[in-house]
């Protein structure tokens, strides 16, 4: 069996899957190959990346599906053409614990460390953006130390604020505005992972590597 699939998503789109899993190699392919799909026919509309796979999606009133697919097979055939770029290097600024990290207690009581445990472990690593979606400029990053690696909240908030710095499973996101959500909050960034009136709204991508950063309350009141 191919490590790659190519399957159809409707009669305008085609799935390029890879093995199953949160992998940054396979994340590092799926980024390159995307990097360079949405570059093989003027009539591809848009091309989004997810933990292992890439969905293309095209206009089939200007182009074969068939022959695209055919295209896509060759490119993710060749490993030499999907060699990845690198992503941007983001760091954000977190005020942890209090009113803006909700869950920062429990979190802590949860893997039998301090709070200040949590923080630094939190702040301790280089994250990989492998998806953002859910809303607009959710970034999923991981992986988060094994020893906050926590399911989800047994019971959602109904709202959570926007700039929340959450995780779950594994992984560790930033709530662009207030919506629902499971994750447990453990800070709060005045970061926009989504700015519409910014010339490119989006500001996290896969591939991306995003560092956080303490930041005391003062500090944190002082950013506009």
């Amino acid at each position: 069996m191919s490590e790659v699939q190519i399957l159809p998503a409707g009669d305008a789109a085609w799935l390029v899957e890879w093995p199953a899993r949160i992998d940054p190699a396979i994340s590092g392919r799926a980024v390159a190959f995307a990097d360079q799909a949405k570059h093989l026919n003027p009539a591809i509309r848009d091309v989004v990346v997810g933990y292992c796979s890439v969905t293309v999606y095209f206009d089939p009133l200007r182009v074969d599906g068939d022959d695209l697919a055919s295209h896509l097979r060759r490119l993710a055939a060749n490993h030499s053409g999907v060699a990845e770029t690198a992503g941007a290097e983001i760091d954000v600024d977190v005020c942890y614990g209090g009113e803006f990290g909700p869950d920062l207690a429990d979190v802590a009581a949860r893997a039998g460390i301090s709070e200040a445990d949590v923080v630094e472990i939190h702040a301790g690593r280089t994250y990989r953006v492998y998806v953002v979606g859910f809303i607009p400029g959710f970034p999923y990053m991981a992986s988060v130390d094994d020893r906050l690696a926590l399911p989800r909240r047994a019971s959602p908030r109904l709202r959570v604020p926007a700039g929340s710095v959450a995780i779950a499973a594994g992984q560790t996101g930033i709530y662009p505005r207030e919506t629902p959500g499971g994750w447990h909050l453990i800070g709060r960034t005045r970061v926009k992972p989504y700015d519409r009136s910014r010339m490119n709204p989006f500001l996290f991508k896969p591939g991306d590597r995003v560092r956080f950063r303490a930041i005391d309350r003062a500090q944190f009141e002082g950013m506009s």
